[in-house]
């Protein structure tokens, strides 16, 4: 595919073109050339500058591998990044509508095209990796079977094969993908791999391991969305036509939180590989301040973008789009390979702070990866952190998504219940404490920490998030699907999925209708604590990020859809009547005190070699810690289960006095039609049970006469 995008002379603008042509002029994919090449000369120069391709005393692996892997690690970014792009605008950026089927295919090429560039460099970095690790040249005749070793035996050659077939396994994929629902389960098989990325270079070290991984995970993420999508977007332009509008509007929204996701975890990356502020001035701080510079320049062309150029295309019809929008994506490409030929080059420098492992660890280090926490005391349970980058951004994302959207309401002249927002508010405040605070401190630690953590997550928070009805507030707030403008009455409507339109597909789809079930919320809410507790999985909630991750979105969320279903107010389940929910509720309550009740009384150790071998010279034991975690299960989780029950009984009351209201309204509009052929009835009793067809007789006939 190829394109023609010339910037015509000053003061003449060429004709729109049609949609599916291409202008006349010079190829659009040369103005990709500038992102690769700048991004090379930035790894090249980062790399002489820092002295990482410097020849190694000691079994050197050759030129070839020292300056071959930043260049293979820079060309893989760039690959996902564009595959993950590509798959954004299947999945939501693109409008689709009756004739946009090439557009469509064709995006569905490009991000094929670039997950095959991203398989062959991932497995051209595993091959480098390997050799720069060993100090074998890739002639060395041992080279083949040692790195057979390396990708079945070692924790890093395992990450990056893993990465390699993620990338083959996307390739495959994409090349049979155009819908949104598969270009959405494909993006997730990329930020497996993204994930699986963020495991190696100085992430992996020994300092903040657990804050460095999921800061970088973060980085990773939000760089490849934003890289990704402006690359992926940019050779289907000239093919948009007037469609071009709203992608670039939409790429905007999501460039935008991109750019604060980038800016929060590099600032994270940062603090955890910086000692102190005199380190700026080492080989590495240097680079640093540079990227620094380099993406705060960025982030101003992506402003100029949003504020003039969407502007433009919105409101412009004349404004030829292919040569508006190049204005500056060119000159963003350009920052943007620069800002990755950086990081990729920061990559490959040692920071101030070694990666060396911890020497003499604790057995709390040697089990858990931290040092353990002082005896925890009212104060502590403030005081200590043990921050988590992604849910910590997640509640602010949340804080902030939630009132932006209560704001647009208002503007608009619809209210929202100002309690509903203060639930949410104070929801989202317990959860970051919880994942990122005390809870979380002392939860790694403590089974009877870890159970106040398990409960607020489960049963305290859903409660609040679930009165704040997010979902009803989200489907009034967000916009419909649609392209706005002139262009949308020609060209027929847009039938793309927004926030709005995938928000309604998960409600309304079959596995969301089954879990928001009531009977099944609730089985999942009460036995998914018995098959946790109670199997691997709490060792793997434990031992793993991805499985303490997996914990947090999964009770959360089992707690949501169970409370929704009882007494929430977004839409999902078909809410069975009052008594039945009583029921149900008081089911749970009673299983919740039976499993609360078994961990009281057991005398097994869950999970003993993590909770049993941490060396605490505080604190009861860990038998005693654990009987005690199970009085917090019970505790805890029947005060809010006590307050479910009034919330449901007030409900009920308040449903009959509603009902009871409606009715005296249509009898007063239309008369108690019901009443009257009931009392009709009776009397048709009555006479029948006396033989009487009408005429009254014996006592009715004195009573008449009387």
């Amino acid at each position: 595919m190829t394109s023609t995008l010339d910037v015509p002379p000053a003061g003449r603008r060429p004709a729109p073109t049609a949609r599916g042509a291409l202008p006349a002029g010079g190829p659009g994919w040369l103005r990709l050339v500038a992102l690769g090449l700048v991004a090379l000369a930035a790894v090249l120069a980062g790399v002489a500058f820092t002295g990482a391709a410097a020849p190694t005393a000691l079994r050197d692996p050759g030129a070839l591998v020292r300056w071959g892997l930043p260049v293979a690690s820079t060309t893989t970014e760039i690959a996902a990044s564009a595959t993950l792009g590509g798959l954004l605008l299947l999945a939501t950026l693109l409008v689709r509508r009756a004739g946009s089927e090439a557009v469509v295919r064709a995006a569905s090429g490009i991000t094929a095209v670039a997950a095959a560039v991203w398989t062959l460099a991932a497995v051209v970095e595993l091959v480098l990796t390997y050799a720069n690790v060993a100090g074998l040249p890739l002639t060395d005749p041992a080279f083949g079977g040692e790195l057979g070793q390396f990708v079945t035996q070692f924790e890093l050659g395992r990450v990056l094969l893993v990465v390699a077939v993620a990338a083959a396994v996307v390739t495959a994929l994409a090349l049979m993908t155009t819908s949104p629902v598969g270009a959405a389960w494909t993006a997730v098989v990329v930020v497996v791999a993204l994930w699986q990325s963020a495991q190696t270079g100085h992430a992996a070290g020994a300092a903040s391991h657990d804050l460095a991984t999921s800061s970088m995970f973060l980085h990773l993420v939000g760089a490849a969305v934003w890289i990704g999508a402006l690359v992926a977007l940019s050779p289907l332009a000239p093919r948009l036509g007037a469609d071009l509008a709203p992608a670039v509007a939409r790429f905007s929204t999501v460039a935008a939180w991109c750019f604060v996701a980038v800016a929060v975890s590099g600032t994270v990356n940062s603090v955890v590989r910086l000692g102190t502020w005199s380190d700026l001035g080492t080989r590495y701080g240097v680079l640093l301040l540079v990227k620094i510079g380099l993406f705060g320049v960025l982030g101003l062309i992506g402003l100029a973008h949003r504020m003039r150029v969407v502007q433009r295309l919105r409101t412009d019809e004349r404004a030829p789009a292919t040569w508006l929008f190049w204005r500056l994506v060119l000159v963003e490409l350009t920052v943007m390979g620069a800002v990755s030929g950086v990081a990729v080059a920061l990559g490959s420098s040692p920071p101030p702070v070694p990666d060396d492992p911890i020497t003499n660890p604790t057995p709390a280090e040697i089990v858990t990866g931290h040092a353990l926490p002082p005896e925890p005391t009212t104060l502590s349970w403030i005081t200590q952190w043990r921050w988590d980058v992604l849910l910590a951004s997640a509640a602010v994302a949340g804080l902030v998504v939630y009132v932006r959207w209560v704001l647009r309401l208002r503007r608009r002249g619809d209210a929202w219940p100002w309690l509903r927002t203060l639930s949410w508010v104070t929801g989202m405040v317990l959860f970051f404490w919880t994942t990122s605070g005390g809870p979380a401190m002392y939860g790694h630690v403590l089974f009877s920490a870890h159970m106040v953590e398990h409960m607020i997550l489960a049963m305290v928070v859903p409660v609040l998030l679930a009165l704040s009805a997010p979902v009803t507030l989200a489907l009034r707030a967000l916009p419909t699907r649609s392209t706005r403008g002139a262009a949308a009455g020609r060209l027929g409507p847009d039938t793309s999925r927004g926030p709005r339109e995938w928000l309604l597909a998960l409600v309304h789809s079959r596995w969301g209708r089954f879990f928001a079930n009531p009977v099944v919320a609730a089985v999942n809410f009460a036995g998914s604590m018995v098959v946790f507790y109670y199997t691997d999985v709490f060792r793997w909630a434990l031992t793993s990020g991805v499985g303490h991750y997996a914990m947090v979105v999964h009770f959360s969320l089992a707690g949501y859809l169970f409370v929704n279903a009882l007494v929430g107010i977004d839409p999902g389940p078909d809410r069975p009547p009052y008594p039945q929910r009583l029921l149900l509720l008081f089911a749970t309550m009673a299983f919740h005190a039976f499993f609360g009740v078994a961990l009281t009384t057991g005398d097994v150790l869950l999970v003993p070699d993590w909770f049993g071998l941490l060396g605490r010279e505080w604190g009861p034991s860990a038998i005693e810690d654990q009987q005690r975690g199970g009085g917090v299960a019970w505790g805890i989780g029947e005060l809010p289960t006590l307050a479910l029950a009034v919330a449901v009984a007030f409900s009920w009351a308040r449903d009959d006095e509603r009902t009871a209201r409606r009715r005296d309204r249509k009898v007063a509009r239309d008369g108690d039609a019901e009443m009257d052929a009931y009392n009709a009835m009776l009397a048709g009793l009555a006479a029948r049970d006396r033989g009487e067809t009408g005429t009254p007789t014996g006592e009715d006939a004195r009573d008449s006469r009387g």
